[in-house]
């Protein structure tokens, strides 16, 4: 197999540098991150406090992260090791790259707390083992060397660890005796003279650590390339490396081993490659891990630091990849998000609060404090900032710049997971101090939140929308201070709704009187303005042009207006018969649902930069899982749980060898989003962007835990409503809750409703309450059988069978199975039986 789990699930092995050669794993701790590619390219970063790098590419480069579909050059930044038989001349390189030589065998194995690399050539086995400390930034790697030949063996190995451009006003490298070690000095660039000071005591080295002294060295790139290039670089060819400096030039490590190696003997090297400020420090990180007992320390420590974000929920379904993803990778990438705030000072107020969100589910302490901190930056107004400040100094940058008009919906709905998980209500009683240096408590800030969004609207009810709301490049709407959004009017309703309920679970009948009126407002609203007859436009720019109706040619259904416009109850029974049908005709695809179809082609001017990306990616009509995971919990909402559980199960690459290859990454993440543009590309619909930050992952785990399972939490228990899809017969679950563990046996039965037998007896209803912490609670779960088809679905179906063919597929949605819309017949493990129900 090309691609398979390993180690229960812990670990994802690829056997091909090609197949998918942009297929990735990733680090972190809280300083820092790296995500490094099968072939051996890598993106690494790290804070102080704003993010930096220490490995640069080899031109300058303007200041980013990690960017969408990231490209990757012969010279990217990298981590690689050139092997070279002394008797015969011949070359290659692990883990792929530079040399590209085919290999005998290769296996990329990404793993939670490590990411190791097995290459065999020439009879020679090469190991290469990435590790991070807990604590500190640096990249612990070992390389293994064996033969695996019958006869002695003389090798040369030379680990290569390109440095690039550091910067352009100094930049240098050397050998270093004492720290047996190359090091890269440079002065990171600046104009102000007061930025003089603030970049005083910046990492502006970047080391590379030898345990074992080499017999040779290069720091200079041009000299290390020689004629060769990568690919056989002089240097390489050549006896030995030149052991030269770099002086104004640009700074590489490599250095060089000269091994006599018998049948079946091993030589292990280990180095540190990080930033620091003064070698005083480097000498400092020498000390610490530059050993094998300290790498081992720094392996168990890590792995431990990795375990604390276990997640709450373990599940034993008929689909074995889900069960991988959600026991393993999801509450891995759930609690990176809340661990590290994507590594950033100033976190999108929305991204913070939704990324916090996650967190209640493994750490809710630290989304309490998150929702304490965000509250203390709140203006007098009650708006929410575009961005929470995180350190000291920090400062709003990039799109924090830019006015958006949705944050504070976010309170009430992360707060609404927060309460459901903790029935922490005294967390409303806390005071904060606000950016106006008044005093008041966590319910009055989420009122004055509440006040702002009634108060954001124009003399038709409808909420403004400024330079973006959630969908950040739709600038142009309401720039000139007109335009309208269609889905933060259903949003803000939705908003409403979910704090009028805290209202009154606080006994504040007058308040939650209020804002139940209020979303009433937003619902007749968006029905007289923004209904088109089957689903919702998706604004009003300022020119008083409603889009995202049928009129439209481009970006004529918007997925988000849908979506809230069902968990708002802006949208009537009727209506989201219309909306779901018409969803699953014009956004389906293979690989998930897109944001809206079709996608523009060229600039809209009143809509914005949206329009200028490339049609398929990123905003402009891909499968944005944020806005895709939105989707499905509606669909959780109203128990549609068989359309629910599939575009829940699309989000994850897999399980066909097809499915992988089509979108190019391991299925231990789920990206920001996959490609759209389904019927106008396909050649490259489904790709994934490689980008894990994203708001998608807590709604992912929320939807596994409240939704498929039904384990969801309130003010007395624990609530027990399971959906499974119509083709399960059952699932077990076991969810941490409060401090206790629910062991929990789900078995479709002949009930009329959910059943709940504990210690032989059924409760009286579908609830357990009187939960103490560290007790264990055995429950046995009887849900009905499943055999009607909801009228959503049906509708949908129908639909699709008159509509399909003018769409280039037929987007039907069936009971428990897939709209038929192209995809490969098991790209969801998914089979029709022929009585129209799905079995697997």
């Amino acid at each position: 197999m090309m691609l398979r789990p390993t180690h229960n699930g812990e670990r994802y092995e690829l056997t091909s540098p090609t197949a998918m050669p942009k297929a990735d794993g990733f680090l972190w701790n809280q300083k820092m991150m790296i995500q490094v590619t099968c072939r051996g390219y890598a993106t690494a970063q790290f804070m102080q406090p704003e993010p930096a790098k220490y490995a640069h590419a080899p031109n300058l480069e303007a200041k980013t992260f990690m960017q969408p579909e990231q490209s990757y050059y012969s010279h990217h930044p990298g981590r690689f090791v050139y092997i070279k038989d002394m008797e015969t001349g011949e070359l290659f390189s692990a883990p792929y790259e530079p040399v590209r030589a085919p290999v005998n065998r290769f296996n990329f194995s990404v793993g939670k707390s490590d990411i190791v690399w097995t290459v065999e050539h020439l009879d020679i086995r090469v190991e290469m083992t990435l590790s991070l400390p807990t604590h500190d930034v640096a990249e612990l790697w070992s390389i293994k060397v064996t033969n695996l030949s019958k006869r002695s063996r003389k090798i040369c190995v030379y680990p290569y660890f390109p440095m690039g451009n550091m910067s352009w006003m100094n930049q240098s490298a050397e050998w270093d005796e004492d720290l047996c070690g190359i090091i890269a000095s440079s002065v990171t660039p600046y104009q102000k003279a007061e930025d003089y000071f603030k970049n005083k005591y910046l990492k502006d080295k970047t080391y590379f650590l030898c345990e074992t002294e080499p017999s040779s060295w290069e720091t200079m790139q041009q000299e290390f390339e020689g004629e060769g290039g990568l690919q056989a670089p002089s240097s390489v060819m050549a006896d030995s490396l030149g052991d030269g400096d770099a002086r104004y030039e640009t700074p590489t490590a490599a250095v060089q081993y000269k091994a006599a190696l018998k049948s079946g003997e091993e030589r292990e090297y280990r180095f540190l490659f990080g930033p620091a400020y003064d070698e005083e420090e480097i000498l400092g990180m020498r000390e610490r891990y530059l050993s094998k007992e300290g790498f081992a320390k720094s392996a168990r420590d890590y792995a431990a630091y990795i375990e604390k974000g276990r997640g709450c929920l373990k599940v034993d379904t008929p689909d074995k990849d889900v069960d991988n993803f959600v026991n393993n990778w999801l509450p891995r990438q759930v609690y990176y998000h809340g661990d590290v705030n994507r590594l950033t000072t100033d976190p999108q107020t929305r991204n913070y609060l939704q990324d916090n969100m996650g967190m209640t589910f493994i750490k809710p302490e630290v989304a309490r404090k998150a929702f304490l901190l965000a509250l203390s930056q709140q203006e007098a107004s009650g708006a929410m900032p575009d961005g929470i400040l995180l350190a000291e100094g920090a400062e709003l940058k990039y799109i924090n710049q830019i006015p958006h008009t949705d944050h504070c919906v976010w309170l009430p709905v992360t707060l609404d997971a927060y309460l459901a998980e903790t029935a922490d209500y005294d967390l409303l009683d806390e005071e904060v101090e606000t950016a106006d240096g008044k005093i008041s408590t966590v319910f009055e800030g989420f009122c004055r939140a509440m006040d702002y969004l009634l108060s954001l609207r124009d003399e038709r009810g409808l909420s403004y929308i400024a330079q973006g709301d959630w969908c950040d490049p739709m600038n142009m709407v309401g720039y000139k201070g007109k335009g309208v959004s269609g889905w933060l009017t259903v949003a803000t309703g939705y908003a409403l709704n979910l704090w009028a309920g805290v209202c009154e679970h606080q006994g504040r009948t007058k308040s939650a009187a209020k804002y139940r009126a209020g979303a009433l407002e937003t619902k007749v609203s968006a029905n007289k303005h923004l209904w088109d007859g089957d689903w919702f436009g998706r604004g009003i720019t300022d020119d008083n042009v409603t889009f995202g109706i049928k009129r439209d040619k481009e970006g004529r259904i918007w997925l988000n207006p849908q979506t809230y416009s069902i968990l708002s109850g802006a949208a009537s029974k009727e209506q989201t018969t219309k909306i779901i049908a018409e969803v699953e005709k014009q956004l389906n695809t293979p690989y998930g649902v897109v944001m809206f179809a079709p996608p523009f082609s060229k600039m809209r001017e009143d809509v914005g930069r949206v329009t200028q990306k490339y049609a398929g990616s990123a905003e402009n009509g891909s499968v944005y899982n944020h806005a895709a995971i939105f989707y499905v919990y509606s669909l959780y909402s109203i128990g549609e749980s068989d359309l629910a559980y599939f575009h829940l199960r699309q989000m994850l690459p897999g399980p066909s060898e097809k499915d992988y290859l089509q979108r190019g990454q391991l299925p231990t993440y789920i990206p920001n989003y996959y490609r759209g543009a389904y019927h106008e590309y396909p050649r490259t619909a489904g790709r994934s962007s490689r980008l894990f930050n994203t708001g998608t992952i807590p709604w992912v785990y929320r939807c596994f835990i409240e939704g498929l399972c039904g384990l969801r939490g309130d003010a007395d228990g624990l609530t027990i409503k399971p959906q499974l899809p119509s083709a399960w017969e059952g699932i077990k679950v076991t969810r941490i809750f409060r401090g206790a563990t629910f062991e929990v046996d789900i078995q479709r039965s002949d009930v009329k409703e959910v059943k709940v037998k504990y210690e032989g007896r059924f409760l009286p209803e579908a609830r357990f309450t009187d939960v103490s912490p560290g007790k264990t609670y055995r429950l046995s779960v009887f849900v009905p059988q499943s055999n009607q088809i909801s009228c959503v679905i049906r509708s949908a179906r129908s639909n699709s069978a008159s509509n399909g063919a003018s769409n280039g597929a037929s987007n039907g949605a069936t009971h428990g199975r897939a709209p038929s819309n192209g995809t490969n017949g098991s790209s969801n493990g998914i089979r029709r039986a022929s009585n129209g129900t799905v079995r697997r």
